[in-house]
């Protein structure tokens, strides 16, 4: 299954309701990310230029694609950001695919 690494960090208007009623943000991530098929692997608060980090699985950036929508739709995240994380083995498996197809590729003149 694809590893996803979301970033992001929270708007005043959340940090303000999180010091009014402290609530567990791994919780609330881990509850997203499983109604969308996926499973969060790790959350952590972060310092520096994000907040937050969510590194999770789910079957394809189609699936992680809601709840990556229904975050941004609450305006209480800013500055989202996701990647797709490789193995070290799925990496290896594209250089031998970029090997077999390299000739393949006519570079402009």
């Amino acid at each position: 299954m694809p590893t996803f690494i979301l970033t992001g960090n929270y708007e005043s208007s959340a940090i303000k309701g999180m010091i009014a009623s402290p609530s567990d943000r791994e919780a609330a991530a881990r509850a997203l990310i499983e109604a969308a098929g996926g499973k969060l692997l790790h959350f952590y608060l972060t310092s520096g230029e994000r907040d937050f980090m969510a590194i999770s699985e789910a079957p394809s950036m189609q699936d992680m694609l809601p709840a990556l929508m229904a975050v941004g739709a609450s305006g209480q995240i800013s500055h989202m950001r996701t990647v797709q994380a490789f193995t070290a083995a799925e990496f290896k498996a594209a250089q031998e695919k970029a090997k077999a197809i390299a000739a393949a590729y006519k570079p402009p003149a």
